[in-house]
């Protein structure tokens, strides 16, 4: 399974409902990268993404987006193959 990065926020609501279904399929490589209060963190993660809210997720070197973006790849059954690669 690819390991799956996520720039997050611990009082975040997309948060924790794309950490959920990240485990719901099974992942165990998930490292959260909390960027409240690191203001050097959240400007790396704009960077990477083009993008300043939380969560931002990246599945291997692909940037998936956040918690709309995760669940719009489940629903079209393009989730797994990602995961699996």
């Amino acid at each position: 399974m690819a390991k799956v990065k996520m720039f997050t926020s611990a009082y975040c609501p997309y948060c924790s409902r794309a950490r959920a279904l990240l485990d719901r399929k099974g992942v165990v490589d998930l490292e959260e990268i909390f960027v409240d209060g690191q203001p050097a963190l959240r400007a790396q993660m704009t960077q990477l993404t083009g993008r300043t809210s939380v969560p931002q997720i990246f599945i291997g070197e692909t940037h998936v987006g956040g918690c709309d973006d995760l669940h719009a790849l489940e629903s079209r059954g393009a989730l797994e193959p990602l995961l699996q690669a």
